[in-house]
């Protein structure tokens, strides 16, 4: 039996497919939002379920502690959609660099709100409670690039005389950055 690849994934012989290839339990369960940002991503993608590979779409569930953020961070290869299940969160997107203007919103359980494809964009709880967010992408690989990890956190790091001259900083405000990823 040869295995045949799509989108880097093993296809499974249609006569084998079962239900569990098409299902996931998990997103009724809290993420952990202890950590420096306060919000919590659980994927549901073609990892979790194998039967997403070649569909063309993800979903993930965003947890927010009290003022948690999701950090501003883009999707190369997606368009996002996005739904509050609990609380209030403020969400935005910056335009193309032509423009670079700031679209932003207070959504409420229940509101939907988009971020299209490539764009930078940040949600972030705006209650003193938690607040919980259900997304899904346009794609089963879209990718995500946290903007202050991608830029401090890189390995090995971008020299901090090209950072210091990019945000017209000191380079120790650079090093400081760095050191916190």
């Amino acid at each position: 039996m040869v295995s045949v690849l799509v989108n880097g994934r093993v296809c499974k012989d249609p006569k084998l497919v079962e239900a569990n290839d098409f299902f996931f339990s998990g997103l009724h369960l809290a993420g952990n939002t202890s950590n420096a940002v306060g919000s919590r991503v659980t994927p549901v993608g073609v990892a979790q379920i194998g039967g997403l590979n070649a569909l063309g779409i993800t979903a993930a569930r965003i947890d927010f502690a009290a003022w948690g953020l999701n950090p501003p961070h883009t999707h190369p290869r997606a368009t996002e959609i996005l739904t509050v299940l609990e609380g209030s969160l403020k969400v935005g997107f910056v335009t193309s660099n032509t423009e670079n203007r700031l679209i932003t919103k207070v959504l409420q359980k229940g509101d939907v709100f988009v971020f299209p494809v490539g764009l930078v964009h940040f949600q972030q709880n705006v209650g003193n409670g938690n607040a919980v967010a259900l997304v899904a992408l346009s794609s089963q690989n879209p990718g995500v690039i946290t903007i202050a990890n991608a830029v401090f956190g890189s390995n090995p790091d971008i020299p901090a005389d090209i950072l210091a001259k990019a945000f017209q900083v000191d380079t120790n405000a650079i090093y400081s950055l760095q050191s916190k990823f």
